[in-house]
């Protein structure tokens, strides 16, 4: 297929974004970076706002959520909110508070299960870790970001010749004793966090006794690329649901002097249910919407005035039908990688689309040019959910569920398309302008 120099630009930056980010803390910086490069003012929930027609502004809270927002021009109350919304989480392991475990010769870290990964995937791979360290600064705290960028950690597979049925039977790990991640030789003693604290101290320049916590993500250290016969794919860790973050963020930047207040909400904690502070679920969003309307204004009558004028879309990424696994898809809804922006409906409101809210973006769509395509799951299959239905619950504002397909979702490496990237930044853009 034909694909245009701005497409493969795009994704070639969503690449740069995915690269830059191994953690949800890391995607969080490296969009307020993208926002104070284009002009937007950092804002502190725990300082007073001020608000200025036009302005650019942005908020993080728990340093892996973020809400950035542009004052539109027009009046808030009759006009509304037009929004997006994605999570900076994907599954995978995260590192237990008493990381090493030391015993036959070896030392391993010891692991949790986060969200729903494939964990089979993280088999043979070169590992390491990203996160952020609480460390001791003077009489109080600061977080610090850390990246090994080298590979660190491996999960060796047992040998065929010990498990003799793993191409029948499939790769599975206990999650307690066979997913600890092999680090370095080590003594037979018990646990010593010691080292973890001295290898986390060494990579921040610290003494060892000035780390006190953190949350640690484990990651893939191979970067992100381009593949296929035309190099048509990309794949890279992390694109659920960081492609989406991507895609919003660009949207928000390409759409000058917009006459709608546009705000784009980037949450943590997705893939574990949403219920948090950080969360979709927690109080972050509805927070800053209103505290956006009393500065224009507004009492309580007229933010619900606006709320109800105003339209949600929550980007996820959507499953990409996979031929080798037929079966596993619904017949009529099957959706094409580089076939555009998926429109994802369930009637029992695992996604927020309604009639109303899809046809709403099918107009978005036609708006940019791009083609969309619409997904149901299998009746008889569990479907997963996203922040929309949360969103939507919360603030009791129009939505709907999108997505850009994908294969291997939850994989530590995941795949989609060149071509649909730049569709779903084009829709979003066309929302932002609406």
């Amino acid at each position: 297929m034909e694909i245009s120099a701005h497409s493969r630009g795009l994704a070639r930056d969503l690449l740069n974004f995915i690269d830059a980010s191994p953690s949800p803390w890391h995607a969080v910086e490296t969009t307020a970076d993208r926002l104070l490069q284009a002009g937007f003012v950092a804002l502190r929930e725990d300082e007073r706002w001020q608000l200025a027609a036009g302005g650019r502004y942005f908020v993080i809270r728990g340093g892996a959520s973020i809400v950035a927002f542009v004052i539109g021009s027009d009046n808030l109350e009759t006009r509304g909110f037009r929004l997006v919304g994605a999570h900076t989480d994907s599954p995978g392991l995260r590192v237990k508070p008493k990381a090493l475990q030391a015993g036959d010769g070896l030392l391993r870290v010891g692991v949790e299960v986060y969200g729903g990964p494939l964990l089979a995937t993280f088999a043979d791979r070169d590992l390491s870790l990203a996160g952020r360290v609480a460390v001791r600064q003077g009489d109080g705290i600061a977080m610090r970001l850390v990246h090994f960028a080298q590979p660190l950690l491996r999960l060796p597979n047992l040998a065929i010749h010990m498990n003799r049925e793993v191409n029948e039977n499939g790769l599975k790990f206990n999650k307690q004793t066979e997913l600890p991640l092999l680090l370095g030789l080590g003594g037979d003693g018990g646990p010593d966090d010691g080292r973890f604290h001295s290898l986390l101290a060494t990579r921040l320049a610290l003494a060892p006794d000035a780390v006190l916590s953190w949350e640690l993500a484990v990651c893939d250290t191979q970067p992100g690329t381009f593949w296929g016969m035309e190099e048509e794919f990309v794949a890279v860790g992390r694109i659920d649901n960081l492609a989406s973050c991507h895609a919003g963020l660009t949207a928000l930047l390409g759409a000058a002097s917009p006459a709608a207040t546009n705000v784009c909400a980037f949450f943590d904690h997705e893939e574990v249910g949403s219920e948090s502070a950080a969360g979709a679920g927690g109080s972050f969003i509805a927070d800053v919407l209103r505290r956006i309307a009393a500065r224009a204004g507004l009492d309580d009558e007229g933010l619900r005035c606006t709320l109800a004028r105003s339209f949600f879309i929550s980007a996820d990424m959507a499953h990409a039908y996979h031929p080798n696994f037929p079966a596993a898809y619904e017949p009529a809804h099957r959706v094409a990688v580089n076939g555009g922006p998926v429109i994802k409906t369930n009637a029992n409101q695992r996604y927020s689309t309604g009639a109303e809210s899809a046809a709403r973006f099918i107009g978005l769509c036609a708006k940019a040019g791009v083609p969309w395509q619409q997904y149901a799951h299998r009746s008889d299959l569990g479907c997963g959910s996203t922040i929309g239905p949360v969103i939507a619950a919360g603030l009791g504002v129009a939505s709907v569920d999108v997505g850009s397909p994908m294969w291997a979702m939850h994989s530590v490496r995941e795949s989609a398309g060149v071509v649909d990237h730049g569709c779903m930044i084009a829709a979003l853009t066309a929302g932002f302008s609406e």
